[in-house]
């Protein structure tokens, strides 16, 4: 694994994104490797349910847009015609790997510190059970410019008026907050984050995985129902137009001349909430 690590503690598969230098941003390869590890767990009998963390300060910075953004992927030339196919076969090969938490056979809980943003929320929302420390950070900034989240699981966490208080404004919450609006189902301060986690996971880690496996299933139905293939298909294909729009090219543009970080301080500074949760001021 090169964006992972996968161990197994007792009943307990951990999987930890594991590229701190860079904010545990996504590439094209973490998808795949986290596929890999929750197919891996799903084929250990031993394993009865997933850990999902990020090292270093935060879980997820989201994609890795300094490669994106700055280093103009094929495809993205406003200069030549854009193969809306080219775009779907990428983000939807993501989107897979990100669902295989929410597909895995063994619950999934995920814990996030310091922040969870823009892609990092695909995989925190696809996860069963998030826990979410009280000051971190968690939102996706990119329904401002240049992103749709593919695995559109907003509505279904939050229902349609909080997801679109959200998407309409691309505002983050603080894990508080999250607690409050019951996309977190715990919140607790940081010095007591990994404790809760690791007493939630034992007490789960206690129950037959067949009855884990029929209880996962039985929820999930309800969602398959609400449409959420489809509903997911039409967020991918989004993201592929956000990044091609008038703005998004000129994002881009901003970004290869400026800097990515320089892109996104513009884009957030009219808000007023760079680098802060817009509830908090």
């Amino acid at each position: 694994m090169n964006t992972l690590r996968y161990e197994v503690t007792g009943r307990i598969a951990r999987i930890t994104l594991d590229r701190p230098e860079r904010a545990n941003a996504i590439t094209l390869e973490m998808p795949r490797e986290l596929a890999e590890c929750v197919e891996e767990a799903n084929l250990d009998p031993s394993v009865h349910v997933i850990a999902l963390a990020g090292a270093g300060k935060g879980f997820c910075g989201g994609y890795d847009l300094v490669e994106y953004a700055e280093r103009r992927p094929p495809n993205h030339d406003p200069d030549e015609a854009w193969d809306p196919v080219v775009d779907w076969q990428m983000m939807s090969r993501n989107l897979r790997g990100f669902m295989s938490l929410f597909h895995s056979d063994k619950p999934v809980v995920c814990k996030v510190h310091g922040f969870c943003v823009a892609g990092g929320t695909d995989m925190a929302l696809c996860s069963d059970l998030l826990v979410i420390a009280a000051d971190a950070k968690i939102g996706y900034p990119p329904a401002r410019v240049w992103g749709s989240p593919t695995t559109a699981m907003w509505a279904y966490r939050l229902g349609p008026q909080r997801a679109k208080r959200l998407l309409f404004t691309g505002d983050s919450l603080s894990g508080a907050e999250a607690f409050e609006w019951g996309l977190a189902i715990e919140a607790p301060a940081s010095r007591e984050l990994d404790a809760r986690v690791e007493a939630l996971v034992g007490r789960i880690a206690m129950v037959p995985v067949n009855q884990l496996q029929m209880m996962k299933l039985l929820v999930n139905q309800t969602l398959y129902s609400q449409g959420l293939h489809a509903t997911q298909t039409l967020g991918t294909v989004f993201d592929g137009m956000a990044r091609h729009t008038a703005e998004g090219y000129a994002f881009a543009g901003r970004a290869a001349a400026e800097g990515f970080h320089a892109a996104v301080r513009e884009r957030d500074e009219v808000f007023g909430d760079y680098g802060h949760s817009w509830f908090k001021g």
